[in-house]
């Protein structure tokens, strides 16, 4: 990304603030013609600058559910651990985001959940039962801070 102008920065902070905003309405605020604005999209998403939309969807619980991020250490880091620890992670619909991590702990997991209780259940019948974990934290989000990603 280091070879992006000023535009094309502008361009991409303006589709993180709102990925369906209309090409002419992307264009006028950062001063091109629509047809050069969408010149420059298509450009970034052919080179892999943007890589994809996606939508902010509600957990469809009332209160949007809680959200539980969740550190794990696995008991070695071997490519075989992390690739079945990997894999595991991924048929658990459970588990929103996973991350490979440095630092104290191998993995960062955001886990949705609709209470507590259901926490618990995800503890012992998914996480726990992880191939390779040595050791659990986990914690209670109270609010996510950028969910909108609107400006201020």
């Amino acid at each position: 990304m280091s070879s992006l102008d000023a535009i094309d920065r502008n361009i991409i902070r303006l589709l993180r603030l709102d990925a369906r905003m209309s090409n002419a309405k992307l264009a006028e605020e950062v001063g091109l013609s629509p047809s050069a604005c969408l010149r420059r999209v298509n450009i970034l998403e052919q080179t892999g600058v943007i890589r994809g939309y996606t939508a902010l969807v509600s957990s469809g619980v009332a209160g949007e559910g809680i959200a539980v991020i969740v550190q794990i250490t696995l008991e070695r880091q071997t490519e075989d651990y992390l690739n079945r620890f990997e894999a595991a992670v991924r048929k658990h619909p459970e588990i929103r985001e996973c991350y490979l991590m440095t630092g104290g702990s191998d993995y960062f997991l955001r886990v949705e959940v609709e209470t507590a209780a259901s926490f618990e259940r995800v503890h012992k019948e998914i996480l726990s039962a992880l191939p390779g974990v040595a050791r659990i934290h986990s914690s209670f989000a109270i609010r996510n801070v950028l969910s909108t990603r609107r400006p201020a």
